[in-house]
């Protein structure tokens, strides 16, 4: 056993999945996606799931089963896996013996799952510090009454923004709304038009229905999210949070208020083929949709052009969510 298969604690095993080779024995904790049972060519049951922590994912594989185990793991966000390592179609598969549901603490979590590199104490600081800044009594009360909800600002600390594209690891949430709020907090006193109170609110709210849509421990979609999405639980979310804020003494959110921050969460996605509810129709909304696109986006081209880790060359592979197109890689004045 090698001094790397002990990262993760020194009662237990874990070799990253991106060192994983043929041969190499496994045991410890990972993620679980999609546990099914196929059949063999003889008809005999299988178990067939994906396995992944922060490095990467692969293929699992355990040719007998029992008649509860499916069950079992379908219930399951992690498990502990002993077995070994091959190659199959000139790719790695786990050959599973041993498998069973684990329960893991938030600090695992951030071993097992990509994470923002941030710390999100920190982020969440800075964006409280901004918050602070809303200038309409009722501004500030409706950020209140989210900040002082402590199981929605743990799980808004924690989600990812999405499950592939930007941003797509523990804490992208939080790191994507404060780049956001950071990024409109230094632009906004060149657009004095703008009503800066919107702008910044609906910024931070415009994702926060994302803490219902996701579930960042199996990090996939809830059935909420799939049946209703974030922008919609988002507009509903708005009132509920408007009306705890009345009931705490607050000033009460004009009519005209919600609606416009009930607008910009429901029209960011900007088009109606982008999933957006409507398309941005004030001046607040679409600065909102706009900048949300730019640091989504921006977000994406780093991650697939990679010059973070070192000097690159060449093209990317198409990115999807850019429309496909292969980015150039090199920084145009070299890494010097």
């Amino acid at each position: 056993m090698t001094e790397k298969e002990t990262a993760v604690a020194a009662s237990q095993w874990h070799l990253d999945i991106a060192d994983m080779t043929p041969g190499t024995r496994i045991e410890g904790v990972y993620g679980i996606v999609n546990p099914q049972v196929s059949a063999s060519r003889n008809g005999n049951p299988f178990l067939k799931c994906i396995l992944r922590d922060a490095t990467g994912r692969v293929n699992g594989r355990k040719w007998t089963i029992g008649p509860d185990l499916l069950g079992t793991l379908t219930r399951a966000g992690f498990v502990h896996v002993s077995g070994s390592c091959e190659n199959f179609n000139d790719q790695i598969q786990v050959r599973i013996e041993a498998i069973e549901p684990a329960e893991i603490d938030a600090d695992r979590l951030r071993q097992l799952l990509p994470a923002s590199e941030r710390d999100p104490e920190e982020m969440f600081a800075e964006l409280r510090t901004i918050l602070e800044s809303l200038s309409h009594p009722s501004a500030r009360s409706l950020a209140d009454a989210y900040l002082a909800d402590a199981a929605f600002i743990a799980r808004f600390k924690q989600v990812p923004a999405a499950i592939s594209h930007h941003h797509a690891y523990l804490g992208g949430l939080l790191e994507h709304t404060l780049s956001l709020v950071k990024s409109a907090d230094a632009i906004l006193p060149l657009h004095p038009g703008l009503d800066r109170d919107v702008v910044l609110l609906g910024l931070f709210l415009h994702d926060a229905g994302k803490v219902l849509e996701l579930d960042a421990e199996r990090f996939e979609y809830t059935r909420r999210g799939n049946l209703l999405g974030h922008l919609v639980d988002g507009v509903v979310m708005l009132e509920t949070y408007a009306a705890r804020a009345r009931q705490a003494g607050g000033e009460p959110l004009s009519a005209d208020a919600k609606l416009a921050l009930q607008h910009v969460i429901a029209s960011h996605h900007g088009k109606l083929e982008h999933g957006a509810i409507k398309v941005p129709a004030t001046p607040e909304a679409v600065f909102v949709s706009r900048l949300d696109d730019l640091d989504a986006s921006t977000r994406m081209a780093l991650d697939a052009v990679g010059r973070e880790d070192g000097p690159v060359q060449g093209f990317t592979d198409p990115v999807r969510g850019l429309e496909d197109v292969r980015l150039y890689r090199p920084r145009p004045f070299g890494d010097g």
